[in-house]
């Protein structure tokens, strides 16, 4: 798993909690805090899972909470750190609907070897997207909180009826844009 997702968890955790509780998460975790993380660096999907309970443990919230609250702030800050990938973009359907086809490739060049989920897409009508989520690792509740990163940042409300498939692995979302915020 790309480093970076670990970083901006590290940062998210440190930012709505405190740096106690992220120094508190990496002991619980057994991951150990003075190793830290690095953006370019891969790390096994198995230290965020740990990470994650560990922040659960601590602050007592739901562990799919947690990761969708992860999934809003991590696209916020991919706003801040790719800013490129939001050329063009006209609203949240639109951006989502380019995952696959550009960005990941974008995100490919990048990092050659990220193992990157899929997201195939069917659009229905104009404000209607059926995003269909598969990957290796269950983090279906951080693509929930992309998604819903995503309608924040261009101000639409967007109604998310998701459907899982194969528990977090295989997900199907059907999004419906309702109205700008």
């Amino acid at each position: 798993m790309l480093g970076v997702v670990f970083t901006e968890f590290m940062e998210m955790v440190e930012t709505e909690f405190s740096f106690d509780t992220a120094d508190e998460i990496l002991e619980l975790s057994g991951i150990g805090g003075d190793r830290g993380f690095t953006a370019v660096q891969d790390y096994d999907h198995n230290d965020m899972v740990r990470l994650v309970a560990a922040l659960h443990k601590v602050t007592g919230l739901e562990i799919d909470t947690l990761i969708m609250t992860f999934g809003s702030h991590l696209f916020s800050r991919f706003r801040v750190t790719h800013a490129q990938f939001f050329d063009g973009a006209t609203g949240s359907l639109e951006f989502l609907e380019n995952i696959e086809e550009y960005i990941h490739v974008e995100v490919k060049k990048l990092y050659p070897n990220a193992e990157l989920p899929t997201f195939r897409c069917i659009r229905h009508a104009p404000d209607r997207l059926e995003m269909n989520y598969s990957s290796t690792r269950p983090f279906g509740d951080l693509a929930h909180g992309l998604i819903r990163g995503c309608g924040d940042h261009f101000g639409e409300s967007l109604n998310i009826i998701r459907n899982d498939q194969d528990g977090p692995m295989k997900v199907q979302f059907l999004i419906t844009r309702e109205a700008a915020v």
